[in-house]
């Protein structure tokens, strides 16, 4: 039985602008170059690039501050093309979302673009690692009572594809924030999870082909 494990920003939920409103308000508060905070690749904890970034200052608390900001900052957040049908078509049993996002950020993102949170929603405080780690896809997979060969992972992400492939999952990448070459591991690549659905693209054996 397939199980499908998505992360959340780029494959469900268009929170784009939301995400880089916040980094270039915090980018100019601390004087950093604006091509180094545009030139962020996002689908890591925000403590991690805050360090990368910035690391005389203190990344636990920058963080939260962002994700506060972020959480209270969703007004042109919305559902990407078969988020919805994603999470109907699988239903609790089989579904999970996986994302570098805080508890509080990622269920003000879901209630903001109208879809319901599913039963198990890893986020980056309920993890030791992030993205590119397979911490957060093997605790969804427990979760869900799945194995990682049956487990597939929505991404849109360069850290999210390593983390699904280092679980050992079929990993499916998302067109919606990366290049066709930044994403070029992935096992497929599609436009959208509407496209997925519609194609059905699921590994070899699945009883859901």
């Amino acid at each position: 039985m397939t199980v499908v494990l998505s992360d959340l920003d780029g494959v469900l939920v268009d929170s784009q602008a939301s995400i880089m409103r916040a980094w270039r308000a915090w980018g100019r508060r601390h004087g950093l170059e604006e091509a180094a905070v545009e030139a962020v690749e996002h689908g890591r904890p925000s403590g991690e690039i805050v360090a990368a970034l910035a690391p005389a200052l203190d990344a636990a608390e920058e963080s939260r501050a962002l994700d506060a900001l972020q959480a209270a900052d969703t007004g042109d957040v919305v559902a990407l093309p078969g988020a919805a049908d994603l999470l109907r078509a699988f239903g609790p049993a089989r579904v999970a979302v996986v994302t570098s996002c805080t508890a509080e950020l990622a269920e003000a993102r879901l209630r903001a673009a109208g879809l319901e949170p599913p039963a198990v929603v890893v986020t980056a405080d309920r993890l030791r690692r992030g993205k590119p780690d397979p911490e957060g896809y093997l605790l969804a997979a427990r979760e869900l009572g799945a194995e990682a060969a049956d487990c597939v992972v929505l991404e849109d992400a360069p850290a999210g594809v390593s983390a699904g492939l280092a679980a050992g999952m079929h990993v499916v990448a998302l067109l919606t924030t990366h290049a066709p070459e930044e994403l070029a591991e992935a096992h497929e690549r599609v436009a959208s999870v509407a496209a997925w659905l519609a194609g059905r693209h699921l590994p070899a054996g699945s009883p859901d082909r």
